[in-house]
């Protein structure tokens, strides 16, 4: 029997490529995005069905989780849609605000949550969420961003008591610089003079960030790891550069890293 996979974000980036990887692998994928109807390739898959879903949309997630469950046992939750918006708080409107909690956050937790009868009456399943170095440890002009993905990290730590009731998991998939379209497509900017030579320093700083960074398929590997490895592990951390900052953190201790990282922008 085929086990699916339900992807929310499925439409470019990790969350394509972990599509890709699930068909390749022989699983069922459920594969959402915001206008499946233009996606061409996905398509054209035997076992890889394209559901419409805005998880910033409370009734479509419902109706959308209620369809894929109508039609497959699903296995896997990937709640992989998300973006990130970069500024000062002073230059985000409320709206930005409201908008990035929505999708990156409360996407998440709203999306777990229509699924948890279902894995609660067949004692299995497995939730996994794709966080950040940035769900981690803190960076300058990314503080709604951060404020989404540490709230991921720490949501799965405490739901894993309660899911853990029921025999389900729940898993975080942190990955660092990752080449997708994030960094234009996916990044929103709010800028503010009072800021500018931060923002500039941070700007500046990309171009070094991204030497380091890793394909999305490499994060795709790393969610049907989490996938089917069995353990009892909450974080992956994906990228040598996420791996390398996580250690030096532990080993300055948070305070003295903060103070480090502080001396390279202000």
């Amino acid at each position: 029997m085929q086990n699916t996979i339900f992807i929310t974000g499925a439409s470019s980036g990790i969350g394509r490529a972990t599509a890709k990887l699930f068909h390749a692998k022989g699983w069922n994928v459920i594969a959402t995005m915001r206008t499946p109807e233009q996606e061409t390739e996905l398509s054209q898959l035997e076992n890889m069905t394209l559901l419409p879903l805005d998880v910033t949309d409370l009734e479509q997630i419902r109706k959308t989780v209620s369809l894929a469950l109508s039609e497959h046992g699903v296995d896997v939750v990937f709640n992989n849609a998300g973006y990130g918006l970069l500024g000062s708080l002073e230059a985000y409107t409320d709206e930005q605000i409201v908008q990035q909690i929505n999708t990156n956050l409360l996407g998440v937790i709203r999306v777990t949550k229509e699924f948890i009868p279902h894995f609660r009456k067949k004692k299995s399943g497995l939730f996994i969420s794709t966080t950040s170095m940035g769900g981690f440890m803190g960076f300058p002009l990314h503080s709604i961003y951060h404020a989404t993905k540490f709230g991921i990290e720490g949501w799965s730590e405490s739901m894993s008591f309660e899911l853990g009731l029921h025999q389900i998991g729940i898993k975080t998939i942190a990955p660092g610089a990752t080449l997708t379209s994030f960094l234009d497509r996916s990044l929103e900017k709010g800028l503010h003079p009072a800021y500018q030579d931060l923002e500039e320093k941070l700007l500046g700083s990309t171009d070094a960030m991204m030497s380091n960074s890793i394909a999305p398929e490499q994060v795709a590997a790393v969610v049907y790891q989490a996938a089917t490895d069995g353990k009892d592990q909450i974080r992956y951390l994906v990228g040598e550069d996420t791996k390398a900052m996580d250690a030096n953190r532990l080993k300055m201790g948070r305070e003295d890293f903060r103070k480090e990282l502080k001396k390279q922008f202000l």
